[in-house]
């Protein structure tokens, strides 16, 4: 991966300070970006375990033949 980052350097050398900004600013938006996807997949297994208590029941079971 070095010589791809190496690559992007010599590009960033050549841009202006506003489009250095710019790039700043969607470099950002790529990390909170995955960081968002990273905390949704957390959230969903944080939960699994407790939705499984509710709908895994005798009373319901009916539904999990549709």
């Amino acid at each position: 991966m070095q010589p791809l980052v190496q690559q992007m350097l010599e590009k960033l050398e050549h841009l202006s300070p506003e489009r250095l900004a710019e790039v700043e600013d969607f470099i950002d938006f790529l990390q909170q970006r995955d960081q968002d996807k990273h905390l949704r997949q957390d959230y969903v297994q944080a939960s699994e375990a407790a939705f499984n208590q509710v709908w895994d029941n005798d009373d319901d079971a009916v539904y999990d033949k549709l």
